[in-house]
């Protein structure tokens, strides 16, 4: 098994068992307000770093690229309260015309 496939099996079982272990120690107590807070904001805040890491990362400096023009129009379709499939689509779209026009 090469080394990637033993990452890819830990974070598994890694993720797994953090998601098994909240019904098991919490129960059916809830958590209280503020870290209810945080643990609803977890989910969105991974979700942007890993955006952010796929949009700039390249190799070890930030790069700029028509990725960037992608990711910002999808943000303002967002804000424009477009559905997220479309957000994606104009994401694509932009990426792409970018790409050509450079």
């Amino acid at each position: 098994m090469s080394g990637a496939w033993i990452v890819v099996t830990v974070v598994g079982a890694a993720t797994i068992a953090s998601k098994a272990a909240g019904p098991v120690l919490v129960g059916r107590r809830q958590l209280p307000a503020r870290l209810q807070a945080c643990v609803d904001l977890l989910a969105p805040v991974m979700l942007v770093a890993l955006v952010v890491t796929q949009t700039f990362a390249g190799g070890e400096e930030i790069q700029v690229d028509a990725r960037v023009f992608g990711v910002g129009a999808a943000f303002i379709a967002i804000a424009l309260r477009a559905p997220v499939i479309v957000a994606m689509a104009v994401a694509a779209l932009v990426t792409a015309l970018v790409r050509l026009a450079v």
